[in-house]
């Protein structure tokens, strides 16, 4: 079974998540918020072997920690390491994730170097995650489904009886939707939904209780 754990940091409360495969102590992180040295000690306690870094997108409360990260965990890097984000925040990764509008100065972190793309496989020891681009809360959202043990990363795309801000550079409320309509609502009602912010869900519950669903059901 995959191992969860999950870290509330940064200046808006953004989850960033270790999941790793215990037969084999590999791991990921999936957007690493702030406070990038303190995740590399907690990954070092954990005697966790990271073999990439995920990022759902490039605002820059889901990668401010990203250069300390990096620069901590140092020559730890296992082969084929590498730093993914979809090509679409790109933009959005080159004013450091709209941190100057919100007054806030974040580290320089080397540019990711792995392109995401729709429907790409990507292992985690034992495991499949796919990958979903799912715009509307930025034009380079993506999410992380692993099948087998019904979980779903969902970044900023939707909370537990909320969505996604599409007020912000290359938000839209109707991709959004479709977005959810496509790539969420279709999966199992236990489908495990770990979002950038907020508390665990399931598709299930969002299905019958989020007041944004229920225009694209």
């Amino acid at each position: 079974m995959l191992q969860i754990e999950k870290w509330v940091l940064g200046p808006v409360a953004t989850n960033t998540y270790l999941v790793g495969d215990p037969e084999t102590n590999q791991a990921v992180v999936i957007d690493p918020a702030w406070d990038g040295k303190f995740l590399a000690e907690e990954i070092k306690k954990g005697g966790w072997q990271v073999q990439s870094i995920w990022l759902t997108h490039a605002h820059f409360d889901h990668f401010g920690g990203l250069a300390d990260l990096l620069e901590t965990l140092g020559e730890e890097d296992q082969e084929g390491f590498f730093v993914g984000l979809h090509p679409k925040g790109n933009l959005l990764w080159k004013v450091k994730g709209g941190a100057v509008m919100f007054g806030i100065n974040i580290k320089s972190a080397p540019k990711p170097d792995h392109a995401f793309e729709e429907g790409e496989t990507l292992s985690l020891g034992n495991y499949k995650f796919v990958v979903h681009h799912a715009p509307g809360h930025s034009a380079g959202h993506v999410i992380f489904h692993c099948p087998e043990e019904k979980v779903l990363f969902s970044g900023d795309v939707i909370f537990k009886q909320g969505i996604g801000r599409t007020d912000l550079l290359g938000g839209s409320y109707e991709t959004l939707m479709d977005s959810i309509k496509n790539w969420v609502l279709p999966l199992p009602d236990d489908t495990r939904i770990y979002s950038g912010h907020g508390p665990e869900t399931t598709v299930g519950a969002e299905r019958t209780s989020n007041p944004y669903v229920g225009s694209v059901l």
